[in-house]
């Protein structure tokens, strides 16, 4: 009798990037962007313009790499992380003007947009809270209802993506710390944020294979993920995200964009 082969397993590498001004950070984008299969590009509002929007989209295309819109509240000095009062009508507008700029630019580079997650304080607030979420949901679905909204997993923006009729992706992040209710550890608390190569690979490679997180208080935090994120930003992104993909592939996950 044959029995029958396994399953194939896959999982998203994803990392924020054109989060620069000029060409300060386009080398280490690049090297991000030689090893993971999304990229969530920012839209001008919390950090990069028109230029690096467009630099990165080609870089991104070059490599096969999917494109993801990575908007935020437009907060440049504050880069986007912290929280902003804002009505409907202006998230709305935000959301719509910051999407469509970038699928603009997709479009004039031979490419598309594929994907949308919010950035920073945005995605945070969204994550908790279903009113802005719908906002963003909805705005989204507004500019093009086949895009797919990247999310963290468990949270109100998924449940308020699937709601508007959006394809949702679950996102889980190798290189931050969680709390027990499955949201992220802020930034503002030591140890927010994990710096060795060797942990975060092995916390990507636990999320991806077993579907769990240990919070910070030891509770363990049961976790799909469709992505998986590495943030540019991070001094160690490079090493961090090659430690990560040759972790995820050794233990025979082929690496892939959830956005097709």
């Amino acid at each position: 009798m044959t029995l029958p082969a396994p399953a194939k397993r896959s999982i998203d590498l994803n990392a924020d990037l054109g989060e620069y001004a000029g060409t300060s950070g386009a080398a280490l984008d690049d090297a991000i962007l030689d090893v993971v299969t999304s990229a969530n590009i920012a839209c001008g509002a919390h950090a990069g313009d028109l230029a690096v929007m467009l630099r990165t989209v080609n870089a991104a295309a070059s490599r096969g790499v999917a494109i993801g819109a990575h908007p935020g509240y437009p907060d440049r000095e504050g880069f986007g992380r912290r929280e902003m009062e804002m009505s409907r009508k202006e998230l709305t507008k935000q959301m719509v003007s910051q999407v469509e700029s970038l699928a603009a630019l997709c479009a004039s580079a031979g490419t598309r947009l594929r994907y949308v997650k919010p950035h920073g304080a945005l995605y945070n607030v969204a994550a908790r809270d279903a009113a802005v979420a719908r906002v963003v949901a909805e705005a989204i679905h507004s500019v093009d209802a086949s895009l797919t909204l990247l999310g963290l997993a468990g949270s109100s923006l998924i449940h308020e993506g699937e709601r508007a009729g959006l394809t949702v992706a679950r996102e889980a992040f190798a290189d931050r710390s969680y709390l027990s209710n499955g949201s992220l550890l802020s930034r503002d608390r030591p140890g927010a944020v994990l710096h060795d190569a060797d942990v975060v690979a092995a916390r990507a490679l636990t999320l991806a294979r077993d579907g769990y997180v240990n919070a910070v208080d030891g509770v363990r935090v049961n976790v799909t993920p469709d992505s998986l994120c590495v943030h540019g930003d991070n001094p160690e992104a490079v090493g961090l995200v090659k430690a990560t993909r040759s972790a995820l592939e050794s233990a025979g996950f082929t690496i892939e964009p959830f956005a097709k």
